[in-house]
Parts: C-alpha cells; sequence; structure tokens
C-alpha cells in the first residue's frame, strides 16, 4: 500500500511539473523580449483608434532582436521606422504609413554621433524623447528602440559602411563622412531590427537612394518604402532642424521650396535646359533680387537624374531639383521630382 501510494504521488508530481513547465513556454512565447530589459510604456495608445494597449520600450539589441523575432515568428510582416527623435508630423506619417503595412510597427530614436561632422551640430541637435515617445504611443507604434550610444558604438568599434556611388555628389561633396555614418547606422539597426520593411520619407531624398543602394548591394533582406515629404500649409518641408528658426527665418526659408515649385512650373511649361533651371533655382534662392528675402548661403541648387544622381544637361530622363542652403546657421534640404 506504502508502495502504491508514494507511485501515485510521483506521478502526479510529475503531470504538475509540465504543465507548470508547459505554462512558461507559453509565456515566453508569448513575450520573449520581457526577458530582455523590455518594459512598457506608461504611454497608453490612442484610446480613439483600434488599439488601447501600451507601447513596448526596447532598451537594449538584444530585446529588440528578440522582440521582432517573435512578431515573424507569429508571420507578422515588421516595420521600421528610424528617427533621430524630435519627432513631427513627417515622422508620424511613415509610422502610419508602416501601420498600413505591416502587423507590427517599431520606431527608432537614435541621434546617429557618426554622421556629423566635428564642426556640426550633433551637441545642438533637440532632444525630446519623452514627447516624441508620447507621440509614438498616441499613433499606435507598437514598440521604440531607444538604446544608448555604448550599446550602439561599444569601445573598441571599428567596423564602417563604406556608402554606394550614390552617396559621393551633392552631400557626399560638403559633408564628406555622412553616408558613412548613415549607411552604418541604418545597416546596424537592419541587424538589430530584422523587420519586414522600413519606412523613409523622400524629403532626405539622397539618402533614401543611398539606403535603396545599401539594400540592394549587400542582400539586405527588407523592402524599403518611399514615403512622401509632408510639409506645412505654405510649403515648407517639415523638419527638425525648423525649430531652430527664428520667425523671420522661417519666411526666407520659404524661399526653398517656392524655388523648387517654380522649376518644376517651369518644367511643366516646356524648359528643358537644365543650366537655365539651375540658374533660375538659385536666382531665387536668393530672393529674386531681393536680399531680405534670400537666404545665408547655397551648397547646391542641383537636377540630377532621379535615379542614380547623376549631372544632366537636358531633361530628357525622371530627374528631381534638390538643394541645401543655409538660413541663419541652419542648414535645410529640400527636393522635388520633375
Amino acid at each position: 500500500m506504502d508502495f502504491l501510494v508514494r507511485h501515485w504521488c510521483i506521478r502526479r508530481t510529475r503531470k504538475s511539473v509540465v504543465r507548470l513547465n508547459q505554462q512558461v513556454v507559453k509565456v515566453f512565447d508569448i513575450l520573449p523580449s520581457q526577458r530582455n530589459f523590455t518594459h512598457k510604456f506608461r504611454y497608453a495608445k490612442n484610446t480613439s483608434g483600434p488599439s488601447t494597449r501600451n507601447m513596448d520600450r526596447l532598451d537594449t539589441p538584444e530585446a529588440a532582436r528578440d522582440y521582432v523575432h517573435a512578431a515573424r515568428r507569429k508571420g507578422q510582416r515588421v516595420g521600421i521606422v528610424p528617427t533621430m527623435g524630435a519627432l513631427h508630423q513627417g515622422h508620424l506619417s511613415l509610422v502610419a504609413e508602416s501601420q498600413k503595412h505591416c502587423d507590427t510597427t517599431i520606431a527608432t530614436i537614435f541621434v546617429n554621433p557618426t554622421q556629423f561632422a566635428p564642426h556640426e551640430d550633433l551637441q545642438k541637435y533637440p532632444r525630446t524623447l519623452e514627447q516624441d515617445c508620447e507621440l509614438l504611443a498616441s499613433q499606435g507604434a507598437s514598440a521604440v528602440f531607444v538604446p544608448e550610444t555604448s550599446l550602439i558604438y561599444p569601445p573598441g568599434f571599428s567596423t564602417y559602411v563604406d556608402p554606394p556611388a550614390v552617396a559621393a555628389s551633392l552631400e557626399g561633396e560638403f559633408r564628406p563622412d555622412h553616408f558613412r555614418g548613415v549607411a552604418t547606422i541604418v545597416l546596424k539597426l537592419f541587424q538589430i531590427l530584422p523587420g519586414t520593411h522600413a519606412f523613409f520619407g523622400r524629403k532626405d531624398y539622397q539618402q533614401l537612394k543611398v539606403i535603396e543602394a545599401m539594400v540592394r548591394d549587400l542582400n539586405v533582406g527588407i523592402d524599403v518604402v518611399a514615403c512622401d515629404t509632408v510639409r506645412e500649409p505654405d510649403g515648407l518641408a517639415l523638419s527638425s532642424r525648423n525649430r531652430y528658426l527664428d520667425p523671420q527665418q522661417r519666411q526666407i526659408a520659404l524661399q526653398i521650396s517656392r524655388a523648387l515649385q517654380s522649376t518644376q512650373r517651369r518644367v511643366q511649361a516646356g524648359q528643358t535646359d537644365v543650366a537655365t533651371l539651375q540658374n533660375e533655382m538659385r536666382h531665387e534662392l536668393l530672393g529674386g533680387g531681393d536680399p531680405a528675402k534670400a537666404v545665408d548661403k547655397i551648397d547646391y541648387a542641383s537636377i540630377v537624374d532621379a535615379d542614380s544622381l547623376a549631372p544632366l544637361t537636358e531633361l530628357d530622363r525622371p530627374a528631381v531639383a534638390l538643394i541645401a542652403a543655409f538660413v541663419g546657421p541652419t542648414r535645410l534640404i529640400d527636393n522635388l521630382l520633375l
């Protein structure tokens, strides 16, 4: 009798342990990222939208990778929206576009030091993490990846991505190491967050082309989705750096979008000579003869091949007009497809 009782107790204990283990496995299948310093934001999602659960915050590359792998195992499409923070409606439009294509949307906020030259505005660049996370949560983002710099570029880091040929002109001439830093951080983000889609705005047109070429050349398994530039009602392209402008400078900054729109109208009217169009763009940037409306400096006002960014003499193929100009100390860029 004692033997039978002991045998029955052992069997019951083993069954309980199996059930407990199964429950633990199920919990970790659902929330694998919770094992690696992932936690819920206190920012609730927009209750007027389809979901009211909280947004996840991913602090480490391990947590971020686990989070994406868990979603991919469920057959979900995962959209990545890389940003440097200081978010505006342009960034949020990328999140919204991701939500149209994907089941899970993860934004990243990381001010990447390797894409800034020593004389540029790395230290000054606006950092508004609290507000950014509130905006992302209200937009319905699934998660946000906010790593410390030391986790992305640990001591001894020395590996960089040599950017593709499309990076050489325009920004490449005026910011020689910029796209080396951009290509490196974007490839690292794609390794940390191996999503199915990545969303970038056309406002940073050359950056978009650099990333498209890098993904193609290095066989990165992610679809790059180009999204339209978002503008203020008066035409100014949204930019995190617009907040540097005082009211007078903001009015002068409108010359950039006006020059692009005037160029587009001239092309539609039949002008095809690129040198003429570029000269007219520069004239408008310089206030059309009114110094009070002129930008302070023009880095470039160019019309190039829309795909390769090679120079053109005639508009005999799809082209893009691109401008980089200073208003006061603030450097602004914009573009328009022709």
